[in-house]
């Protein structure tokens, strides 16, 4: 397939481009899943190893040769002067290519957790670029699995891709369902739960020794109110990280850092 040299902005092919939100991608027609986007050549070289299939690309002209290096011939990529292609989007390209990507289908969490030894649990996060951030810690420190409450920011939203380099794309990760639920499915597997929270017994990161559990299941709770008291109730163990100068909190996406290295076991 030829490069496709973009003329008019109406044309319904480039529609996955043009102004839509993340929700409205994840309900695009024509997919079984829905869509996300992928920025960049990086993200995109991701997607694909982790076996996403690309929809179209929309690259600027000196990145539309890397852009059919990597999805071959079979897939249409439009391409056009930066200024149009901002018309479109409404945003500049400043990595040169955007990929229209179908979302793979979820994995079941049992499998996803059969050989999973450590794991994050996102609990109502909502800011999309702290849950990239977090999925890039679980990918440089070493998390096996994210699971994700129903109330968390979609890790496949554009911003939380951006922002994780492309790691949402390939730490596996999934939704759990409530907390009756969710808990029944760890002690299945056997995972012990520490809970990230500043409660009167939780125990200090430093005296909190994960190496003693085969398996770890590190939660994380959403910014300003934290954990809810189900997902207290459901830990084995509530977990703090010492802090000086009178500073009680982190962001959650640095806390989730700390606390993931401290427990990679």
């Amino acid at each position: 397939m030829p490069v496709i040299e973009i003329s008019d902005l109406s044309d319904p092919r480039l529609a996955d481009y043009s102004h839509l939100t993340d929700v409205a991608l994840k309900k695009a027609r024509g997919s079984e899943h829905g869509l996300y986007l992928a920025e960049s050549a990086l993200v995109l070289e991701r997607a694909l190893a982790s076996g996403h299939l690309p929809r179209s690309v929309l690259a600027l002209g000196g990145t539309v040769d890397e852009a059919v290096a990597l999805v071959g011939a079979t897939v249409p990529v439009f391409s056009g002067p930066g200024e149009l292609l901002a018309e479109l989007t409404g945003y500049i390209l400043h990595r040169g290519l955007i990929a229209s990507m179908h979302r793979p289908a979820l994995p079941d969490p049992d499998e996803l957790l059969e050989h999973a030894r450590r794991i994050v649990i996102l609990e109502n996060v909502a800011d999309p670029t702290n849950v990239g951030a977090i999925f890039r810690s679980a990918g440089a420190i070493g998390a096996d699995a994210v699971l994700v409450t129903p109330r968390c920011s979609d890790p496949f939203y554009r911003r939380a891709i951006r922002v994780s380099m492309g790691t949402v794309l390939q730490v596996p990760w999934t939704r759990a369902g409530d907390w009756a639920a969710t808990r029944e499915l760890l002690s299945r597997h056997g995972f012990h739960v520490a809970a990230l929270a500043l409660t009167a017994d939780a125990v200090s990161l430093r005296d909190f020794d994960g190496s003693s559990h085969e398996r770890l299941a590190l939660v994380l709770g959403a910014e300003g109110p934290g954990l809810t008291e189900e997902a207290l109730a459901a830990a084995d163990t509530v977990v703090q990280i010492p802090m000086k100068h009178g500073i009680d909190s982190l962001n959650v996406a640095a806390a989730s850092a700390v606390a993931m290295w401290a427990l990679s076991g």
